[in-house]
């Protein structure tokens, strides 16, 4: 995860970057643009941009910063969360 508390090249407002399981990114971007974007450098790779500047639901940030967790973790430390 990465937080750009300024903005970050063209992305001149708060946001952050997490890995997201296969889908999620797209998912998201098509859903809710106005919140979610496919940030450069890691998009390809299926992380995840979100927005921060707007009304923002700390349940889903903490949620999706979960879900990158276990997307990027190996899987014995993974098993330690299910466990």
């Amino acid at each position: 995860m990465t937080l750009w508390e300024h903005g970050h090249h063209d992305n001149d407002f708060p946001h952050m970057w997490c890995a997201a399981p296969p889908g999620v990114q797209g998912e998201l971007t098509a859903e809710a643009p106005e919140r979610f974007f496919r940030p450069p450098y890691v998009g390809h790779r299926g992380w995840l941009g979100i927005r921060l500047d707007g009304e923002v639901d700390w349940a889903e940030i903490a949620e999706l910063c979960q879900d990158a967790y276990r997307t990027v973790a190996p899987a014995t430390l993974v098993k330690r969360l299910d466990t």
